[in-house]
C-alpha cells in the first residue's frame, strides 16, 4: 500500500491561493483517477480538483472555508501498487499490442517518469488535469493534438481514459494525420490578422501577452457587453425656478447653517418624492 499526496494545483499565474467550498468525497470513499474530489473557489474562477490516481481517500487536511496555498497538500489517498500493476500482464494476453502500449504509458506516468521534452499547455483555454498533462508530455503529444481529443468527462473534460485511448489509436495508426495539420495551420493565419490590425504604440509602451486567465476574463466581459443591455438616457428639464429660489435663500442659509446651499439636496428631495408617487420606477 502506498500513500499519494494530493496537492492544490496551479490555476493561473496570478492565483496563489484558493478557498475550499465543498468536499465531494468523504474519508473512506473509493476514488478513480481524474474523478473530482473537492470544489474550490478563487477570486477569478470556481473549479473542481480531480484525483491523479486510483485509490481510497484516507485523510482530509483542510475543511470547508479553509484557505489553501497553491502546492499545499490537501488530502492523502491510499493506493494499491500491486493491484495497479496487475492488469498490465492480463492486457498483453487478452488484448492487442496497442492495449499493452496504453498500460505501459500509464504505468510510466504513475511512476513519475519524464522522458519527453516539456511541453507548455498554459496557452490552452481548456482545463487539463495534472495526470492528463503528464501522459501528454510522456507521449510527446502537442497542444494542438491534445485540444483535438474529444473529452468524455464533466463539461467535455479530457479524462485519463480519453488520452490513453488516443495514444493507443495513434500508435496503431488509426489517428488521422489531417487533423493535426489542420490545427497547426490555424496559428499561421492568426499572425496575419494581428499584423493587419494597426496598433498605436509609443516608445515607452510595453506589450505583454495576456495570460490564459486574462483571456477568459476578457471573453466574459465582451460576452456581457454583447448580451446585456447598456443604455443611457438623458432628459432635459427647466430648473429656472430652482435656480432663482436657491439664489434668493443661499446667503441667509449660509449665515444660519454655516454651509453653502447646493443643488444636491434639492434634487434628492425631488427624486424621493417622484419614487413615492411612481414606485415602479425603483423595481430594477
Amino acid at each position: 500500500m502506498a500513500k499519494f499526496e494530493l496537492k492544490l494545483p496551479k490555476m493561473g499565474e496570478s492565483v496563489a491561493e484558493a478557498t475550499i467550498t465543498s468536499w465531494l468525497k468523504n474519508v473512506g470513499d473509493t476514488i478513480e483517477a481524474d474523478e473530482a474530489i473537492l470544489e474550490i473557489a478563487t477570486d477569478k474562477v470556481d473549479s473542481e480538483v480531480p484525483s491523479e490516481v486510483d485509490g481510497t481517500l484516507i485523510e482530509v487536511l483542510f475543511q470547508v472555508d479553509d484557505v489553501v496555498q497553491v502546492g499545499q497538500t490537501i488530502a492523502i489517498i491510499e493506493t494499491d501498487g500491486d493491484n495497479a500493476s496487475a492488469p498490465a500482464p492480463a492486457a498483453t494476453e487478452t488484448t492487442s499490442p496497442a492495449a499493452t502500449t496504453v498500460e505501459t504509458a500509464s504505468a510510466q506516468v504513475e511512476k513519475g517518469m519524464e522522458t519527453a521534452a516539456p511541453v507548455d499547455y498554459t496557452d490552452s483555454d481548456s482545463f487539463y488535469s495534472p495526470l492528463v498533462k503528464n501522459i501528454a508530455k510522456e507521449e510527446n503529444i502537442s497542444l494542438q493534438e491534445l485540444e483535438s481529443i474529444k473529452g468524455t468527462g464533466s463539461n467535455g473534460r479530457v479524462t485519463k481514459n480519453d488520452i490513453l485511448s488516443y495514444v493507443a489509436d495513434k500508435k496503431a495508426g488509426k489517428t488521422a494525420v489531417a487533423a493535426p495539420q489542420a490545427k497547426t495551420t490555424a496559428p499561421a493565419s492568426a499572425p496575419v490578422q494581428k499584423t493587419a490590425a494597426p496598433v498605436s504604440v509609443n516608445g515607452g509602451d510595453e506589450i505583454i501577452e495576456m495570460t490564459r486567465m486574462g483571456k477568459l476574463i476578457s471573453h466574459h466581459m465582451i460576452a456581457s457587453v454583447q448580451t446585456s443591455a447598456h443604455v443611457q438616457s438623458f432628459i432635459e428639464c427647466d430648473v429656472t425656478n430652482i435656480w432663482n429660489w436657491r439664489k434668493k435663500h443661499k446667503d441667509a442659509f449660509a449665515k444660519r447653517e454655516g454651509e453653502n446651499l447646493t443643488f444636491t439636496p434639492i434634487f434628492m428631495e425631488a427624486v424621493a418624492k417622484a419614487l413615492k408617487e411612481f414606485p415602479m420606477m425603483n423595481i430594477a
